[in-house]
């Protein structure tokens, strides 16, 4: 696999776990930092904010929810969080996403699976940047969760707030069905297409107060956000 150097926190507290993960990540010519318990954890990310944090949900002193919540409301600067955890239900995942988790693995899982998902979030132009997005006029504050278009805070359910995120990380380039639906539901994919009811609700929010549309469908592609100005 040929990418650039990453530096990735490891933060969970099984020693041959950690050990493992930490071992994988340097074969691969990453810098790898390792904690063993959330506060101490907090501390390493904030000090020396990483490419990646992966992070374990079960943790002893401060446990990986509230770890996350408050990096996102404490560090200048966007790290992606890869979320580990024993539990795999949806309400799980949304509860970590809530949070500000980026993505979720589920143990077990293969190397090459962790791994390709760290790589994916470091290259997702989001590693050190503002946490504000500009896209025309819509502004997007990762820290507080607020979207805003010319000014206008739009009212956004959970799930809609993150289909505008991740559109909004990929702009200028169109984000597939398979991808989109991979991301928020995971291997889990609900047997109907909730999908669809989630793009008309942010199409609601997003465009029709407007007079130019900015979330546009790509024939037998998916979906990308184009600037209105």
């Amino acid at each position: 696999m040929n990418t650039r150097a990453m530096h990735v926190l490891v933060i969970e507290d099984n020693a041959a776990l950690r050990e493992s993960v930490g071992l994988l990540l340097r074969a691969h010519g990453h810098r790898v930092d390792l904690a063993a318990e959330g506060r101490a954890g907090l501390q390493m990310a904030l000090a020396e904010p990483p490419d990646v944090l992966v992070l374990d949900v079960m943790l002893p002193g401060l446990g990986g929810l509230s770890l996350c919540a408050r990096l996102r409301a404490e560090c200048d600067r966007h790290v992606p969080v890869l979320m580990l955890t024993a539990r795999d239900t949806l309400a799980d995942k949304l509860e970590g996403f809530r949070v500000g988790a980026d993505d979720y693995l589920t143990k077990p899982f293969a190397n090459e699976e962790l791994l390709a998902r760290c790589v994916a979030l470091s290259s997702r132009h989001r590693a050190g940047l503002d946490h504000v997005l500009r896209i025309g006029s819509l502004m997007i504050d990762r820290r507080s969760g607020i979207a805003r278009r010319n000014g206008q805070i739009l009212a956004l359910r959970q799930l809609s707030h993150r289909i505008l995120l991740m559109l909004a990380e990929a702009w200028p380039r169109a984000v597939t069905r398979s991808e989109l639906t991979r991301r928020l539901w995971g291997e889990d994919s609900p047997v109907s297409d909730p999908l669809r009811t989630h793009l008309y609700l942010l199409r609601q929010a997003l465009d029709r107060p407007f007079d130019t549309p900015m979330l546009v469908t790509i024939h037998d592609m998916g979906y990308r956000l184009q600037a209105d100005s």
